[in-house]
């Protein structure tokens, strides 16, 4: 498989495995030599100066939030994951929010996201009238226990 990326801003870094083991690849901010600063709560879209070409329909990209981040510094992705379709060719550009009671810059290069390529399951529709009985049934938050 080959995943096509194209640089859109001057300053913008390939994107890359931190490790051989390494399930996504590291997106970086394009903000500028002053970055781009947080207030706690507050809310910015912060560009890579990266788009991409994806294999085709049968691929997505998924951006999740890099984990250092989030436990350190209260950094999550205000859209919870950012989902990029095989046709979108624009610049990759990640939302954050800055759920931590200190304020938060980002820096120029910093690393803000990480990249999954994943394949896509294209089911057909099927309206019906009832589902199939499972043990847990309609359960939904909660309903198998905690432990």
């Amino acid at each position: 498989m080959v995943l096509k990326l194209k640089k859109v801003r001057p300053g913008a870094v390939l994107p890359g495995r931190a490790t051989p083991g390494s399930a996504a690849v590291d997106l970086r901010a394009v903000c500028g030599d002053e970055g781009v600063h947080l207030e706690p709560l507050g809310r910015a879209v912060i560009p890579t100066g990266i788009a991409i070409e994806l294999p085709g329909p049968e691929t997505v990209a998924l951006v999740f939030a890099r984990s250092g981040l989030a436990v350190r510094e209260g950094l999550a992705l205000s859209n919870g994951v950012g989902v990029i379709d095989s046709d979108y060719r624009g610049e990759i550009c990640v939302g954050l929010v800055n759920l931590s009671d200190k304020p938060y810059t980002v820096q120029n290069g910093e690393r803000i996201a990480q990249l999954a390529v994943m394949p896509v399951l294209i089911p057909q529709m099927l309206e019906v009238e009832q589902l199939g009985e499972t043990q847990r049934g309609q359960g939904g938050f909660g309903s198998t226990g905690k432990q």
